[in-house]
């Protein structure tokens, strides 16, 4: 099995050049579909995390219940709310997010959102309509343990970032080659996997990534809201998804690999990810 391994220099010959013409619609339109009550900070930090790494137009659908929340954290992204029910998405939030799906270049879904009948109906909505790639993440990945069968049918690129637990519940096994067995995974249910953790591995299927960047400092919550938010702004942009995925990976750890010189890994926390990673890109 062949592994690949990104440098800063190739990371920074895959992101598309910047047109001095562009406008923001250019640089990608991005719907991201997080939080809820008691999780406002998930989806703060995946969408920072998506203007950090160059998105044009993030746009935040969050729970109504926590909207006023989420618009003072937030000036950048554009948040709206949706209706909610026991501080989740509800089911009848899927209409209004069906209206916005065929604008956007690219979505994330999970970041915060609990489990309930209303994060699976918004799941399988999003699969089953959008006709862009998907970032699943977190509880995105958790409501679908039982409904696993929607990816295999999934025509555009569905990503899904799970640790080694969420992995593990979703019915992947880890042998002592972690490629392989995640390798197994993404050809079983037609994704590009991502499975986080010490040297993370980026694979679908057939070819392979593995990332070096990284340190415990980032064994923080809200770590992997911003590794999401990077990820579907570089989908967004415009980079395959299989080196989006590898690239988000190498970007957010050499983010973290910055902190963790300059402040430490004991206290280093993941907004100061959100502020160092401008330095990556230029």
């Amino acid at each position: 099995m062949i592994m690949k391994e990104l440098s800063h220099e190739t990371v920074l010959s895959l992101l598309p050049d910047r047109d001095p013409y562009a406008h923001k619609g250019d640089f990608g339109k991005i719907l991201l579909l997080c939080g809820s009550r008691g999780y406002t900070g998930a989806a703060a930090l995946a969408a920072m995390g998506a203007l950090r790494s160059g998105a044009g137009l993030v746009y935040l659908g969050v729970p109504e219940s926590i909207y006023a929340i989420e618009a003072v954290k937030l000036t950048e992204p554009v948040v709206f709310p949706l209706p909610d029910e026991g501080g989740m998405l509800a089911v009848s939030a899927v209409g209004e997010i069906l209206e916005k799906l065929p604008k956007m270049d690219a979505v994330l879904i999970g970041c915060g959102l609990g489990q309930s009948e209303g994060t699976l109906a918004v799941v399988q909505a999003v699969l089953e309509n959008a006709k862009c790639p998907v970032v699943l993440d977190a509880d995105g990945i958790n409501v679908l343990r039982e409904h696993k069968d929607i990816l295999r049918g999934r025509a555009y690129p569905t990503i899904l970032t799970p640790h080694d637990g969420e992995f593990i519940r979703f019915g992947g096994t880890i042998s002592e080659n972690r490629m392989a067995s995640a390798a197994h995974f993404a050809r079983e249910w037609n994704c590009i996997l991502l499975l986080k953790g010490h040297e993370s591995c980026i694979t679908d299927g057939e070819n392979h990534y593995i990332n070096h960047t990284g340190n415990p400092g980032m064994a923080v919550g809200g770590s992997g809201d911003v590794l999401a938010g990077i990820l579907v702004s570089l989908l967004g942009q415009g980079i395959a998804p299989l080196e989006a995925a590898a690239c988000g990976a190498w970007l957010h750890g050499a983010a973290g690999d910055i902190c963790a010189r300059e402040i430490g890994e004991y206290g280093m926390l993941p907004t100061d990810m959100l502020n160092v990673l401008p330095r990556l890109l230029k």
